[in-house]
């Protein structure tokens, strides 16, 4: 099996994380969408220039949510999705949330201008990290208020919704203020303090991953 991705990418490192919890061994193809020209066959895999793409025997795969539930049904290892419809729903609907409310904001706006255009010596636009704490604010209001009693975001135990909110997470709060905004919600903070010591975590931190 291929995984194709930019280590930078928090849906490449999602797909990433789902492959060291299960365990499934997987080779790396670094692409970065943003470049120009891409390698030679990418836009056959993917016509949105996107992350990850993953390859298993001819099977072509891309959007990370298909990825990571592939995944976990064709893999053995730890089941990933909740069995009860009502948790496997809840997990559904999170990773909805944070796709389309909290990554734009937290990873976007906050993280990229704070920390990733700064490491770079680029242009910080403080407008942009104010509109994006704002909107992340609401997103962290309302995980929250879905978080269940045993500490992890769906059901009982890990499951696809807390690898896909982690690595932007992990970002938004490499920011001081994303650090700040989550302070403001005990059980989202417990429970990131709990998901930030876990090895699929710290392996495939973008920094110190190497394929």
């Amino acid at each position: 099996m291929t995984l194709h991705g930019y280590r930078h990418s928090v849906y490449a490192r999602i797909a990433r994380m789902v492959c060291a919890e299960k365990p499934i061994a997987y080779g790396w193809v670094e692409v970065n969408p943003f470049a120009e020209p891409l390698p030679d066959g990418f836009l056959a895999l993917h016509p949105f220039r996107r992350v990850p793409v993953l390859e298993h025997d001819g099977f072509v795969l891309y959007e990370t949510v298909a990825i990571t539930r592939y995944l976990d049904d064709a893999f053995p290892g730890a089941a990933l999705q909740p069995a009860d419809p009502r948790d496997r729903a809840r997990m559904t609907q999170i990773i909805a949330i944070i796709d389309s409310y909290g990554y734009w904001p937290m990873v976007r706006q906050v993280f990229s201008h704070r920390v990733f255009r700064s490491r770079l010596g680029e242009p910080v636009d403080e407008a942009q990290i104010r509109t994006g704490l704002q909107a992340s604010h609401k997103v962290l209001d309302a995980l929250e208020r879905l978080t269940g009693p045993d500490g992890y975001l769906a059901g009982s135990a890990l499951s696809l919704a807390d690898l896909h909110v982690a690595p932007m997470m992990a970002y938004f709060t490499a920011a001081a203020e994303g650090q700040a905004a989550l302070a403001a919600y005990p059980q989202l903070s417990a429970w990131w303090e709990a998901m930030r010591g876990r090895q699929s975590l710290r392996e495939t931190d973008p920094e110190s991953f190497t394929g």
